[in-house]
């Protein structure tokens, strides 16, 4: 596993938490250990909800803002306890996939969600080590290549004319492992000027080397779609869309007694392609291609003073668009930790500090501490303080069109954050509470005064964020298989009122509730059921209701999925109206080589 992400490997058990092994960018530490508001979202969990891609996925967990743009993963931004987009950071396998130009990614990866092992999850200031883009948190996504010789197969189909379809393989050795996969999925829409065609393929490669691994990965994905009302304005019915990103990576992991090595290098490419009017260039078109290049390197010393990390990543990102013209940006980043632990390994501090040098910008540094204290073996504390910082992204810059203009002026924004937080764990039931401030100088966003003024990119002051966070799940052995519910209460305030109208940073959720109850009959069918409750701040409330039936015999999975079985209208950004109700049948089945 890279060395600048989470690592998690169960036992046979997973769902014990417990039993769960947790490798940050430096420390390998049991889960209890763990001074930082974690969540692990394991195959099991993904494999029986009612999700047709990560984002969906995400959206069933507290804290996260989900703002798609249709369905099914056609496109999506997220948020976290109120930040940016560009604020937080997505990772696969290790590897950043912020897109040169925006910042973030919407949510565009080169596999299947039937591909993702597990998805990690760090809220707040611990997330400082990873550097830009992690300023609220990070998300990890996983793939894994296993030693399992089969083929996967994978159909459904569903209202509005969708379809999909997958063809998934594993192959080698004890030694040496490969999975590869190909997927294609497209709809008609579920209203005009919202169809899509996804595609995707990816190959990953493990090695086994004496007392290390060498790992490799290349995917693709390309979408096609109908973009109604997506950027400009509600008005803009007939706005289209093709994007790209690819990813090829490869990474040593290498061990020497005391000292543990992790290196990657990477290359992130994306492509996007948009039209005003659908097959009518010649009015507006914009071209964007993006590429960053990348190497890191991350180690660990075992001493009797403790473990020290230290890690260093070089950066080069460019980007050519007739938008925004050709620009390029190089970074330096260097991170030091040291973990110390007292009182027989129950008061664990960790100090640490992050450098980073733009060369344009200048350098910024990232002071940070997280201190754990174990009460008792299923009782802990924590808290977490650091600053972040995030430098305005091109599209921020230079954006301009004729809904939008960009602010070479910009100032790099920065926030001390700070969190408190108390974990239960008993058996199979997890609890946790947490409170977390984020004090913002500098913050940008997309603003106008009067509704018919242009969005402007401009530096809108001290915003303060607040909440607090409440978690509870367990696990059961019966017809009851397990529960979960959430609640993120989040207050954000800009202590310098400007009477502007946000297009995003204050347009965040103040309540959200999420409960799920999954459910097992006859030992072959599983039934999964996800309520959401979503408060926005300005344009108010709205709840869904998500049901997955599941049946497994043998190696074959039916199921039958319905997204919002209560037909509710709402939106997520933009207007944006999303999908009433929407029926999809579907099937996998694994033939064994």
């Amino acid at each position: 596993m890279a060395g600048n992400i989470l690592q998690l490997s169960a036992q046979s058990k997973e769902r014990k938490i417990e039993e769960v092994t947790i490798q940050g960018k430096f420390l390998n530490l049991p889960v209890k250990k763990v001074s930082e508001n974690v969540t692990v979202i394991t195959r099991d969990q993904i494999q029986n909800t009612p999700a047709k891609s990560v984002e969906e996925v995400l959206a069933q967990f507290t804290g996260f803002d989900i703002r798609r743009r249709g369905g099914n993963g056609v496109q999506a931004d997220i948020s976290l306890r109120g930040s940016s987009f560009e604020q937080v950071l997505i990772l696969v396998n290790g590897i950043r996939m912020s897109d040169s130009q925006t910042g973030h990614n919407s949510m565009s990866l080169p596999f299947d969600l039937a591909s993702v092992e597990r998805i990690e999850v760090i809220k707040g200031p611990s997330a400082r080590s990873f550097g830009q883009n992690a300023y609220a948190g990070v998300v990890n996504i996983i793939t894994k290549a296993s030693d399992e010789e089969n083929i996967l197969v994978s159909g459904s189909g569903g209202d509005f004319g969708t379809y999909a379809l997958g063809l998934g393989a594993n192959f080698g050795s004890k030694k040496i492992s490969n999975f590869i996969q190909v997927n294609t999925a497209s709809s008609e829409g579920y209203r005009y000027n919202t169809d899509y065609k996804i595609s995707n393929i990816y190959y990953q490669n493990e090695i086994a080397l004496q007392n290390g691994k060498l790992k490799f990965q290349a995917g693709i994905q390309e979408k096609k779609f109908g973009a109604n009302g997506f950027y400009a304005s509600p008005s803009a019915t007939d706005q289209y869309e093709e994007t790209q990103a690819s990813i090829v990576s490869l990474g040593l992991n290498q061990n020497f007694n005391t000292i543990k090595l992790n290196s990657n290098i990477y290359w992130r490419r994306g492509q996007d392609m948009y039209e005003y009017i659908r097959n009518k260039p010649e009015i507006y078109r914009n071209m964007h291609i993006g590429n960053n290049i990348g190497a890191e390197l991350n180690g660990t010393y075992h001493s009797g003073l403790g473990i020290t990390g230290l890690g260093v990543e070089l950066r080069k990102e460019f980007l050519a668009s007739n938008n925004l013209g050709h620009r390029e940006r190089f970074i330096t980043q260097v991170f030091m930790e040291h973990h110390f632990s007292f009182i027989q390994n129950k008061l664990n501090i960790s100090p640490g500090i992050s450098w980073a040098n733009y060369a344009e910008e200048g350098n910024f540094f990232y002071p940070g501490l997280d201190v754990g204290f174990d009460l008792t073996e299923n009782h802990k504390f924590y808290g977490n303080i650091a600053k972040v910082n995030r430098i305005p992204t091109f599209t921020d810059l230079y954006y301009v069109s004729k809904t939008e203009a960009g602010n070479p002026g910009l100032k790099p924004e920065h926030a001390v954050a700070a969190e408190l937080g108390y974990r239960y764990q008993i058996n199979n039931f997890v609890g946790k509470v947490s409170g977390f401030l984020r004090n913002s100088d500098n913050s940008i966003d997309w603003v106008k005064q009067n509704v018919n003024d242009i969005w402007r990119a401009e530096n809108i002051g001290e915003i303060d964020t607040k909440g607090i966070e409440v978690e509870l799940s367990q696990h059961f052995e019966s017809f009851v298989k397990s529960y979960s519910v959430g609640y993120t209460f989040l207050e954000s305030k800009n202590s310098q009122p400007q009477n502007l109208m946000s297009r995003y940073v204050m347009e965040n959720l103040k309540h959200q509730f999420v409960a799920k109850l999954e459910n097992r009959f006859f030992k072959n069918l599983t039934n999964q059921l996800i309520y959401r409750y979503n408060e926005r701040v300005t344009t108010g409330s709205y709840q869904t209701l998500d049901e997955k039936l599941s049946y497994d015999f043998r190696n074959l999975n039916l199921y039958i999925l319905i997204n919002n079985i209560t037909n509710t209208e709402y939106t997520e950004t933009f207007g944006i109206p999303m999908p009433k109700r929407w029926f999809h049948v579907g099937f996998t089945y694994k033939i064994g080589l």
